[in-house]
């Protein structure tokens, strides 16, 4: 099975001049959901659908799937 990269999040995170501050102050995701995001783990799709809204954007926008090499 391959992998979702967060690749194009953390672009529009920066475009947006959206930090991690400002993400945690207007409680858009918790601290543990931008853990997951760096660290590259799973994320609920309520945080995906959040992030949509602060960065008006779609899903696709934010994740990319790698699939495995065979």
């Amino acid at each position: 099975m391959g992998k979702i990269v967060y690749t194009k999040l953390l672009n529009l995170l920066e475009e947006h001049g959206l930090t991690t501050y400002k993400i945690r102050k207007e409680k858009i995701i918790s601290e543990s959901t931008l853990q997951n995001i760096r660290e590259g783990k799973r994320i609920t799709t309520d945080s995906i659908a959040a992030l949509c809204e602060a960065l008006n954007c779609q899903p696709g926008d934010l994740l990319e799937y790698i699939p495995d090499e065979k």
